[in-house]
């Protein structure tokens, strides 16, 4: 198995594939310098409402407790939990992600509480506004966070044909039209001082759905599963904001993948060839939900950092511009895959953050490649310093590293593995080879 470097030849810039949904804001907050000391660019805050937040952060229907008061005076909105949350990212270097919007409420089919399609459109864009009045403005005693990234609702598909789903109770057309209102109102009253964009798609990857639409014209019912349906909702989607009819600024597309890493990839370029379809390929595309394991048996494995790693440095060579791993919660969850929420530690896939934001910090991409599908590869350089990263998926793998660039007498070798768990390994590289144990991660610096 070949790696193959060139440290003298940039390719582009590494991008904040490190990002994280639900941060660990728990008993205070006191955990959240895990975030910085990782090096944690973004946060998005959905799903911040449910057990642990105790209805108090984030969602419209926590900072805006009753629909029918005067969305235009402070009395009417109780941001006290929600700013604890966002001072808390920002004193930790932390943009926050602002998704305008509901928690998810896995048990609709009994009862849903605030999930319905707002009666008042308009309203509802009105009371977005104020939000990001408090924070970016200072609005009713706030801030000027500069908070740039607000993101309309999220996963509003549903199930095929069209049933109701635990984020939207409404129809599609529903949906198009609470995000042609608000992106309408936000952009007039913010102009580009922020980023309007939505609709965190749901996984439209989980049964390859975007295979069967070679030709990019979409999936027509009657849909074999849900992933058929969302694939066409996303075409839906930009047929109705592009038209002229019901023409609605966009800044970002966001899109959730819960799938293995190759397919993942696969789903990145189809998303993108959907945008350029209806004439958005200049927009960033922003993969807002993803998680690689989400198996109580196999978080706290090597195998499920480098899994995470992978999609980092996979999505890295893709035209996918953020990454937001779901989730990055101080709680007990199978989609909690950061930190044991019992032992209020991290797991060994929060190092799998700190090795690609060692890579982050250099800010310049440099050319890698693989010849084995089970090895992912990114490197970085800057200022003398590089730093070259690998993880694999598959078997122990014995690496023959073609490396320009660099002095591999001086290389150090960090992995995360069953021995190291991201410390130094004390190999040498001196003689072009590396053995990689599998299902681990390498970090090899150059400094």
């Amino acid at each position: 198995m070949n790696i193959t470097v060139n440290f003298e030849k940039i390719t582009g810039k590494i991008k904040p594939m490190h990002g994280v949904g639900q941060p660990p804001y728990y008993e205070s907050g006191k955990h959240m310098h895990y975030l910085s000391e990782a090096g944690i660019p973004c946060s998005r805050l959905h799903d911040v409402g449910g057990v642990y937040g105790a209805g108090r952060f984030v969602d419209i229907h926590n900072i805006f407790r009753d629909f029918d008061a005067d969305e235009t005076i402070p009395e009417s909105y109780d941001f006290t939990f929600t700013d604890k949350l966002i001072t808390s990212l920002i004193e930790n270097n932390v943009k926050p992600f602002f998704r305008l919007g509901e928690t998810i409420e896995n048990d609709y089919n009994t009862k849903a509480y605030y999930i319905y399609a707002p009666k008042d459109y308009e309203k509802w864009a009105r009371i977005c506004e104020h939000i990001i009045r408090h924070y970016n403005e200072g609005w009713a005693d706030g801030f000027h966070y500069g908070i740039e990234y607000w993101e309309i609702w999220g996963e509003p598909e549903g199930h095929k044909h069209g049933q109701h789903g635990p984020l939207w109770i409404g129809t599609k057309e529903e949906f198009f039209r609470l995000y042609e209102v608000t992106s309408n109102h936000l952009k007039k009253c913010f102009g580009d001082s922020i980023k309007i964009g939505g609709y965190s798609t749901c996984d439209f990857a989980m049964f390859d759905a975007f295979y069967e639409d070679p030709d990019c014209v979409g999936i027509e019912g009657p849909y074999k599963n849900n992933a058929q349906y969302h694939v066409q909702y996303m075409h839906d989607f930009f047929k109705y904001i592009s038209s002229e009819e019901h023409k609605s600024p966009i800044d970002y597309f966001s899109w959730h993948t819960y799938c293995a890493v190759n397919v993942a990839l696969d789903a990145a370029d189809y998303c993108r060839r959907v945008m350029a379809k209806y004439g958005y390929d200049h927009l960033d595309a922003y993969l807002t939900e993803w998680n690689t394991d989400y198996n109580y048996k196999t978080l706290s494995t090597p195998l499920a950092a480098a899994k995470a790693l992978s999609m980092m440095l996979g999505m890295q060579k893709k035209r996918v511009d953020m990454l937001c791993y779901y989730d990055a919660r101080m709680g007990n969850s199978q989609y909690g895959g950061l930190f044991n929420g019992l032992e209020r530690k991290p797991f060994l896939t929060y190092f799998a953050f700190m090795m690609f934001n060692d890579a982050y910090k250099l800010e310049n991409e440099v050319y890698t490649s693989t010849d084995n599908d089970d090895l992912f590869v990114a490197g970085a350089t800057k200022d003398g310093k590089s730093v070259l990263l690998i993880s694999n998926v598959g078997k122990e793998a014995v690496v023959d590293l073609q490396i320009t660039g660099a002095d591999l007498e001086k290389a150090e070798v960090f992995m995360i593995s069953d021995i190291y768990h991201y410390s130094p390994t004390g190999i040498s590289i001196a003689d072009k080879k590396l053995t990689i144990p599998e299902g681990s991660c390498a970090e090899i610096r150059f400094y």
